[in-house]
């Protein structure tokens, strides 16, 4: 956990420096992905399966929420 937590943080250089805003996006996706594999190991540590929905909750709110950010840049609307 401490290393997956570590890497979090080195993502955040590329956020903060990262010279696209397409840089920027896949860093914040990159970052709830680790979010969620550490929501799955404290389920698998501490035996608490309710970690595995919120998990998955939380994927699909990533994944959905970088696809709108992306078609919001390229269109300019949601739609």
């Amino acid at each position: 956990m401490v290393i997956i937590l570590l890497a979090s943080f080195f993502s955040l250089y590329r956020l903060i420096k990262g010279p696209t805003f397409f840089d920027r996006v896949l860093t914040v996706n990159l970052i709830g992905t680790k979010v969620v594999v550490l929501l799955v190991l404290i389920d698998f540590l501490y035996d608490r399966p309710e970690f595995v929905d919120i998990s998955l909750a939380y994927v699909l709110i990533n994944f959905v929420g970088t696809i709108a950010i992306l078609k919001l840049k390229e269109k300019g609307r949601l739609d």
